[in-house]
Parts: structure tokens; C-alpha cells; sequence
């Protein structure tokens, strides 16, 4: 009986979302790539344990690059030159049709130099180039689809449960690895607290105040069973994007500042019970190239009123209707904590005479409403593929434009010739001059109402040794030790 052997042997387990396929090029949440990234090596790692963030040999060794930045050589550790070709090339193959494609946008050829060598050469300088080498859509596999990670899939229960053995048995790590699907928090909770999952990586809002104690600590009993709480920081930003082709809003910045202004951040807090970063613009605390200067619409109730006045709406009043301003809000989920979040949001404009309706939408409809052009605000998130200003400063830059990931139409001239400036930029201090240019503008046009940065918090049992919190979680657990 297989399931009896691998309960036997040394197993980690943790909730998991459903995951959608385990072909590398077609991942694309977070759930389908910790899979990709347990099964498959990537061209290069993320350094598991080094903060700043830097990038570790993977499949390959970090490769050596030209004086000009065109061309990268990769050498292999013991895998085939041949295999990291072609599962680059299944990329850019036409019938393939991968939403992923775009981690070769820059690539002009890939080709094995010999049986350990791998040279890439590129259309135009991509300093961040390498990043995308360790991200899960470049893995490796054999020409027959099996893998080159430090796991295999033993067994696959759709839409219940995955579970994984390590290919090379390990002393002191986890031999296997399941993934529960497990819909209901409190189902989870429940199950965590039983000692029945190893790993919470997602705390409601409704446990919050059972994890933590009222001294802002750890709940004692949880402390006392070993159960340790890890907090940080990560490379999510929550926004409200304005639609710059709406006929109130986009020629308007004054009144786009105001709307930044009206955001009652320590409210937002108090309600994500302090589990979130204030926003200062769009790119997240640790990412190199990130603005350090103050954020001079951050929350400011009166200065929001004088802001209001200035572009034209005092009090709120529109001098067109002589009613106050109406302003629709767009969500692409009509749960609970949407409602909430948006009774809370409306709120808030109320406090400067604007009326903030909200629309509910399912999620493709919202995302091709908003890719249209459909919306007035909407609500959405960003979750960084790599530590480097560039993935934040993209979401402006007018050739990205919707169905790309400027779902603002922000269009800036000026933006643009800083932003091609950073990346033709031979050196990191001339980039970030750049970079910083570019967060100014955005801050000063303010085409976002900026929301929050996302913390992440995640409980682990005592038994989880080597556990190290990440923004890139995928295939962490082949790192994992066995504490007891």
C-alpha cells in the first residue's frame, strides 16, 4: 500500500489551492509553480537564505556575460545543454501558444554550444534578464517530460490532494511532501492547530486574533507548543488604478491626488488587522531601485479638502450636475471582504463630499472590462516576478498598455524616455537615477490610488526545521528539515 509507505516515512504537509497544470511554460499562479518547482530545475535558483535577494546556481552555474550584455553563457552542472534548449525554444514555439512567452521577449537566439553549454544571445540589453531564468515557466525537463527538480509527483487526487517523494532520499530532510486541498480557513485552522498540516501560510482575518495575543505577541499557547509565527514584508502592491481615458479622472490630477489624500491608511490597517505595509507609491520596500523620499499625498484629511477645492469639486459638489461627485469602484469578486473592503473605501470619500459606488464583477468579466477600458477605478494587485524596480515601473510604461499590464492607460511621454533610459543603463547607479525619475512622476501624477504592500505571516510547526520566509516560496521545501 503506497499510502501507508509514505505515511511512514518523514512527510511535510500545508494547505495548497488548486493547481492547474504541471507543464512549465503554462504555469502561471503561484500554487502551479511551487509544483513546477518541486518537479523541474530552473536555469538558475533564488538564493534560498541570501537577503537582498540574489540569484544561486540551479540547473546551470551563473553565467558569464559580454562586455555589451547580449550574450549570456550558461554552463550546465551535469545536466544536457541540449534539454535547457529546447525547454527555453517550447517558449517562443508558436503552436504552443504559452502565456508565458514573454520571458523571452528580449531573446534573439538560444543555442547549445556543446553538451555542457548553453549561449544566449539577446535582442537588446535586459539587465533582469537573469532573473527570469529562475522563474518556473524557464525550467528544464527531459525530452519525454520528466523532471529535473529534487521531486517526483507519486500521486495526483484532483481538486484533493498532491503528493511528492524526493527523487534522492536526503538524511534529515522530508522524504515526502502532500499538498492538501482545503477550501474552508477554518477547516485549516482547525487542522493546524490538531497538528494535522505542518504549515499555515495564509491566516485569515478571523484567526488573527486567536494567533496573536493582545500584547501584539504570538498566543501563548501556540508558543508553548513550539509554534512559531514569521512576519514579513513582500513584493505585493494593492492599488485602485483610475482609468486615464475616463473623461473625470484622467485629465484631472489634482483631483487623483485628493483621492490619494482621502486614503485613511491607519483605518486600512486597523481593518487588515496590521498585517499590511503602507503604500508611499508603487514599488514595495526591499526592491532594489525603490524611492525613498516621503509620499507628499499620503493620508491628509485637509489636504484632500483643498485638493478637492482646487480641481474643481468643493466639497465634492460637481459644478456640472450641482450634486455631489459619483465615482464607481470596480471589484472582481463579490465576496464578503470585497463588500467590506468597499463599505470601508466609501467611507472614506465620504469624508470629502464624493460618492463612491461599487460594482461587483466575476473575475474574467472584470479583467476584460478593465482591459477595455470599461471601469472608472478598480481594485487589483500586483505580485512581483523579481526584485528590480523595472517589474513595478512597467505597469506605466505606454507600449504595455491593456490587454499588457498598464490596465491604467497612464501615457507619459517623459516616463517613457526615462524608463527606455534605465534600461538601456550599463550600470545599477545610472538605472536607479532613472527608476527614481520615474516613481517621481508617478507619484506626482498619481494614476493609483495606492492601497497597501502585502505582509506575508505564516505559522510552522516545531517539527519544520530550516524554514526560511520568502517571496519566492517555490520548491522551499526541498530545504526543509526534520526537527524532531
Amino acid at each position: 500500500m503506497i499510502a501507508a509507505a509514505l505515511f511512514l516515512a518523514a512527510a511535510f504537509t500545508r494547505p495548497m489551492e488548486r493547481v492547474a497544470t504541471l507543464d512549465p511554460v503554462f504555469a502561471q499562479s503561484v500554487y502551479d509553480s511551487r509544483v513546477v518547482q518541486l518537479l523541474y530545475e530552473t536555469p538558475l535558483n533564488i538564493d534560498y537564505y541570501a537577503r537582498p535577494y540574489r540569484l544561486s546556481p540551479g540547473y546551470c552555474e551563473l553565467p558569464e556575460v559580454s562586455d555589451d550584455g547580449l550574450v549570456y553563457t550558461f554552463r550546465t552542472r551535469g545536466g544536457s545543454a541540449a534539454d535547457m534548449v529546447a525547454s527555453l525554444a517550447r517558449l517562443r514555439d508558436p503552436e504552443i501558444v504559452t502565456p508565458n512567452g514573454w520571458l523571452m521577449k528580449s531573446v534573439d537566439t538560444i543555442t547549445a554550444k556543446d553538451e555542457r553549454t548553453v549561449e544566449i544571445r539577446l535582442k537588446n540589453r535586459c539587465h533582469f534578464f537573469p532573473w527570469l531564468m529562475a522563474m518556473s515557466p524557464a525550467s528544464v525537463r527531459r525530452p519525454d517530460g520528466s523532471g529535473t527538480g529534487p521531486f517526483e509527483l507519486v500521486s495526483w487526487r484532483k481538486n484533493h490532494e498532491m503528493v511528492f517523494r524526493r527523487r534522492t532520499p536526503s538524511p534529515g530532510h522530508f522524504d515526502t511532501v502532500r499538498y492538501l486541498v482545503i477550501d474552508d480557513l477554518s477547516t485549516q485552522w482547525l487542522m493546524f492547530l490538531k497538528g494535522e498540516i505542518d504549515f499555515l501560510g495564509e491566516i485569515s482575518k478571523d484567526n488573527w486574533d486567536v494567533v496573536m495575543g493582545k500584547d501584539g505577541n504570538l498566543d501563548p499557547g501556540l508558543a508553548a507548543e513550539g509554534v512559531k509565527l514569521y512576519s514579513i514584508p513582500t513584493l505585493e502592491v494593492f492599488y485602485m488604478g483610475v482609468n486615464m481615458r475616463d473623461p473625470v479622472l484622467g485629465g484631472n490630477r489634482k483631483l487623483r491626488q485628493a483621492l490619494n489624500a482621502a486614503f485613511d491608511y491607519p483605518r486600512w490597517e486597523e481593518y487588515f488587522s496590521k498585517r499590511t505595509v503602507q503604500a508611499d507609491g508603487p514599488v514595495p520596500p526591499g526592491v532594489d531601485g525603490k524611492l525613498s523620499a516621503p509620499f507628499k499625498y499620503a493620508f491628509d484629511l485637509d489636504l484632500a479638502k483643498r485638493l478637492m477645492k482646487e480641481a474643481g469639486y468643493a466639497d465634492g459638489i460637481d459644478p456640472q450636475t450641482g450634486r455631489r461627485l459619483v465615482l464607481t469602484l470596480s471589484f472582481g469578486r463579490a465576496s464578503t471582504g470585497s463588500r467590506e473592503m468597499g463599505e470601508l473605501l466609501a467611507s472614506f470619500y465620504e469624508k470629502i463630499g464624493v460618492k463612491l459606488e461599487l460594482s461587483f464583477q466575476t473575475w474574467d468579466a472584470f479583467l476584460k472590462a478593465v482591459n477595455e477600458g470599461r471601469v472608472q477605478i478598480y481594485n487589483m494587485g500586483w505580485v512581483g516576478d523579481y526584485p528590480d524596480a523595472e517589474n513595478f515601473l512597467q505597469l506605466f510604461y505606454s507600449k504595455n498598455v491593456s490587454p499588457g499590464p498598464n490596465h491604467s492607460y497612464y501615457v507619459n511621454e517623459e516616463y517613457d524616455r526615462e524608463y527606455d533610459a534605465a534600461m538601456s543603463a550599463s550600470t545599477a547607479e545610472e538605472r536607479n537615477r532613472h527608476w527614481a525619475a520615474c516613481q517621481e512622476m508617478i507619484r506626482e501624477d498619481c494614476p493609483w490610488i495606492f492601497s497597501h504592500f502585502g505582509k506575508a505571516n505564516s505559522l510552522v510547526r516545531p517539527r519544520v526545521g530550516n524554514y526560511v520566509p520568502s517571496d519566492f516560496p517555490y520548491g522551499q521545501e526541498a530545504y526543509f528539515t526534520v526537527a524532531e
